[in-house]
């Protein structure tokens, strides 16, 4: 299938690694030209040169640091004027750590909603003139299927994605006229370095191994396995593109089953 982007601009945020960079070779494999950022310059460089000399796309990529107030704008600022303008917008950040109410002061609350929330707003406004002036933009949020199904020791990302679902949901109705979707993507357990930690840390608190704090997770999905990170880059990739004209204000679960709800 076509999906009819080749040649778009696109920037992904957190993509150094796990789904984030899934998702960056997910759309350079379409063809898009890439802005890459991320904390580490080294890491976002191998992944340039990698993606570059496999699908010979263009790649700008930038550190930063999206917990800083400012820098995700003025990422998006600089990714925008770069190539004169962002077509696809992935709003991705590294996830809040886990912890329980009581074990999280004040600081870890304001430093989550700043990573996971403002980061994503800021961004959107530094690319939407850019949108709009052209009548097509894709803004597509990586939260997490705990916006549907809250996982435990994980308050930080329950609270604050969700905060994103409603903002995107609202931003979909205010964006639609000028030919913009807004979506979200929720992955449940996929395979990926923020995942270890997860296991590590579910081990460590329950005094068993990490293949038994696997085995505890996989068997409530009903796959029986974790995902993929490229299965969960082809639906971001369909999000992005022209076959999705259609679809805005919506949130896609990928994770294996896992969500018992019917919403």
């Amino acid at each position: 299938m076509d999906l009819g982007i080749k040649g778009r601009a696109a920037l992904v945020a957190g993509s150094s690694k796990g789904l984030g960079l899934a998702v960056a070779k997910g759309l350079a494999a379409e063809g898009c030209d890439l802005a890459l950022a991320a904390r580490s310059q080294d890491k976002l460089e191998a992944v340039a040169k990698e993606i570059a000399d496999q699908h010979g796309v263009q790649v700008w990529t930038k550190a930063v640091d999206l917990s800083h107030e400012g820098a995700a704008f003025d990422l998006a600022a600089e990714a925008a004027e770069h190539y004169g303008r962002i077509d696809i917008l992935i709003n991705n950040a590294g996830g809040p750590p886990p912890g329980n109410f009581e074990d999280l002061g004040e600081k870890a609350w304001r430093l989550a909603a700043e990573l996971t929330l403002f980061s994503a707003q800021a961004m959107t406004r530094a690319v939407l003139p850019g949108m709009r002036a052209q009548s097509w933009g894709r803004i597509i949020n990586m939260t997490s299927v705990s916006v549907k199904q809250p996982l435990p020791g994980l308050i930080l990302s329950n609270s604050i994605r969700a905060a994103v679902v409603g903002w995107a949901k609202t931003l979909a109705d205010e964006v639609a006229g000028a030919g913009i979707t807004v979506n979200n993507v929720l992955p449940g357990w996929m395979l990926t370095q923020r995942v270890e930690q997860l296991l590590a840390a579910r081990a460590q608190a329950g005094g068993i191994s990490r293949e038994e704090a696997l085995a505890a997770v996989v068997a409530g999905i009903p796959l029986g396995r974790m995902g993929d990170p490229g299965e969960f880059a082809g639906l971001v990739a369909f999000l992005a593109s022209e076959r999705a004209a259609y679809i805005t204000g919506a949130s896609y679960l990928i994770d294996g089953g896992l969500h018992r709800g019917l919403t």
